[in-house]
């Protein structure tokens, strides 16, 4: 047995695993109780210990609001983002968190940041590990949602890396289950990969073929799981027992912890029986009960699990598939075992699922195989080749807000791209540059990912300087952009650290909304672009007319000149994109003569030694589009 192995993680919102390659098979790590499973909860006991996993439930009961349990919820989110689920949690914020600052969890009288909370997790699955091996690990590659944002894929990296831990690679979830499952499904397949679990939701479709795994689709819900069906009968059960008791309890942490614990309990029941007693010991020697039938369970959740279908027709669409063209679906997730939910999946694609693998280790196996193929593979792995996407475009805001898309959602990652940009101010120094993502046409209406600056220009007429913009995904889905000015060198560059503020609703509907508002988003762009282009032709008219080109004009085409130009300012603030294009193509055919004579005389200054550069020849018609003080053209 080799004294260094890399593991596969499966940092989970209710459970989390480890797992490694024993042989061709993964097999998952069973921790000191036994138990594959260990459960995402920390607590901090009496004498202000960390205590993790099953050891940590107790607390919940006990000493609740020294308890954090589906940390995995925050991770890289913001607190307008949290505020409303945190009422359902027993465990506060600090209370002088400002926006846009990481979150700080209070449990006693210390605090925690997510990542520093995941990091307790992911110390527990090491030591397991290296118990099991009786040898150091130090390597892992960690799994996450497909469709979490940069934030959090960087939250779970800073995660691993308090733990002691080198993440060699961060894998889509979705992706790792494919990986599992592909030790037995070599024939050329397309896949659907359906993962439902405690805080997230995934759809990912796969295509695979003679060994590689490609995602050529992927969507989903960050906020979207079997804690949002637990909430749902906390609820209904915080109100019945408020109603005959005649108190609120909801601030009463000890008697919530019973309820979700309850609540649980009665949930797994209903995936294996028609009924069950929902039991909750209350104060005083009362108890609550409640039968709850599988019909009943399945109308009440029918909304909560209806919200997968938009996620899965999106990424449907996206691949260009129908149904029919599936030939697999694959469940993940705990939340699958819910018979409502294999129903739903079956008639999404019109097949029963597939559901070999348990569905709470089944990513956990991946990961592991992904472990073994960066560490050299076996026989069975070492022909494999992994494909990921990007699941938004990614881009800046050019002038006047619209976004430039540098790199395209559902581009396989690693991924790069390069655009080229110049400056639309005389003499400017300094570009600051505005990192987005999504799939709107306007900047207004896309998730901000990060700002800097490209500083130390020399200063050039507008149109000279040469901007290079490169994103670069890397393969574990983190952005790195950079700016670099050609003539100068000056250069500039970010792993972006998103900001924080994203509403769940905006994260939910990013999508969808770009395909409503096509058409008005792409009119709008239409009608700023055209402006844009106006004002570059206004401006160059103005150099013109200082140049002396302007007196070899004749009086009656001086009049006409001015006449066009005023024309086109009338038109430029309406929101009717063909007349303002009208109006720049009459402008540009009746400034025609002036460019020629401005050509002829930049010539003639070039002949006798003067430097073309310098030379006031305007804006050609092949002149790149301007960057302004804080804004990007192309």
């Amino acid at each position: 047995m080799s004294n260094e192995r890399i593991v596969g993680i499966d940092l989970g919102t209710t459970n989390s695993l480890v797992a490694y390659m024993e042989g061709d098979r993964p097999v998952v790590i069973p921790g000191e109780d036994g138990l594959n499973l260990v459960p995402s909860v920390v607590a901090l006991d009496g004498n202000g210990q960390i205590v993790v996993g099953s050891a940590a439930r107790k607390f919940l009961i006990e000493t609740a609001d020294h308890t954090v349990y589906s940390v995995k919820r925050l991770m890289g989110r913001g607190v307008e983002d949290v505020r409303d689920e945190l009422k359902l949690f027993p465990f506060r914020l600090a209370e002088d968190l400002a926006a846009g600052e990481v979150l700080r969890i209070k449990l006693g009288d210390k605090t925690f940041t997510p990542p520093e909370i995941s990091a307790f997790i992911l110390r527990q699955l090491k030591r397991n590990a290296e118990r099991y091996f009786a040898a150091p690990v130090t390597q892992a590659v960690i799994t996450v949602p497909a469709y979490f944002n940069d934030a959090q894929r960087q939250a779970t990296k800073d995660a691993g890396r308090i733990a002691g831990l080198e993440v060699l690679r961060l894998v889509n979830e979705p992706t790792a289950a494919a990986l599992a499952y592909g030790l037995d499904k070599k024939e050329t397949a397309t896949v659907a990969v359906y993962d439902l679990g405690g805080g997230t939701f995934d759809i990912s479709i796969l295509k695979l073929h003679e060994g590689i795994f490609e995602v050529i689709a992927t969507n989903g819900d960050t906020h979207l799981g079997g804690d949002d069906i637990d909430n749902l009968l906390i609820t209904i059960a915080l109100s019945d027992i408020e109603g005959d008791l005649g108190v609120d309890i909801r601030r009463n942490t000890e008697i919530v912890q019973g309820i979700r614990k309850a609540v649980i309990e009665a949930k797994i029941a209903l995936s294996s029986n028609e009924k069950t007693v929902l039991n909750v010991e209350l104060p005083g020697g009362k108890r609550y009960q409640r039968e709850i039938t599988r019909a009943q369970f399945e109308q009440l959740i029918q909304p909560v699990i209806d919200r997968t279908i938009g996620p899965v027709r999106q990424a449907m669409k996206d691949a260009g598939l129908k149904a029919t063209q599936i030939d697999e679906a694959v469940l993940v997730g705990g939340s699958t075992r819910i018979p409502r939910v294999r129903q739903l999946v079956e008639e999404l694609f019109e097949r029963k699922p597939h559901s070999d693998l348990n569905p709470d280790e089944v990513v956990a196996l991946g990961a592991a195989v992904q472990a073994n193929i960066l560490a050299g593979g076996s026989e069975a792995t070492k022909e494999m080749l992994l494909l990921d996407v990007t699941p938004l475009s990614l881009g800046i805001e050019a002038l006047g807000g619209v976004v430039a898309k540098i790199i395209h959602r559902n581009s396989t990652i690693p991924a790069s791209a390069t655009e080229h940009f110049t400056t639309g101010v005389e003499g400017q120094t300094n570009v600051a540059i505005h990192v987005l993502q999504g799939e709107r046409e306007l900047a207004k209406d896309c998730r901000s990912l990060a700002r800097f600056d490209l500083r130390g220009i020399p200063p050039m007429p507008a149109g000279l300087p040469r901007i290079e913009v490169k994103f670069l995904i890397d393969a574990n889905g983190i952005l790195h952009v950079s700016a670099r000015e050609l003539r100068s060198g000056k250069e500039a560059e970010i792993e972006v650290q998103p900001s924080y503020g994203l509403t769940d609703e905006q994260v939910e509907n990013m999508i969808l909304e770009s395909f409503d508002k096509a058409e008005e988003d792409f009119r709008q762009r239409q009608v700023i672009e055209a402006r844009n282009e106006a004002e570059t032709m206004l401006t160059a008219l103005e150099k013109g007319r200082k140049n002396v080109a302007w007196e070899q004009l004749s009086s009656q085409e001086r009049t006409n000149v001015g006449k066009l130009e005023t024309a086109l300012r009338a038109v430029m603030q309406e929101e009717d994109y063909q007349s303002i294009r009208s109006a720049i193509d009459a402008l540009n055919q009746g400034t025609m003569r002036l460019a020629e004579l401005m050509m002829d005389s930049a010539v003639g200054a070039a002949l006798k030694g003067q430097n073309m550069d310098t030379a006031d020849v305007g804006e050609g018609p092949e002149s790149p589009h301007p960057i302004a003080s804080a804004e990007i053209e192309r």
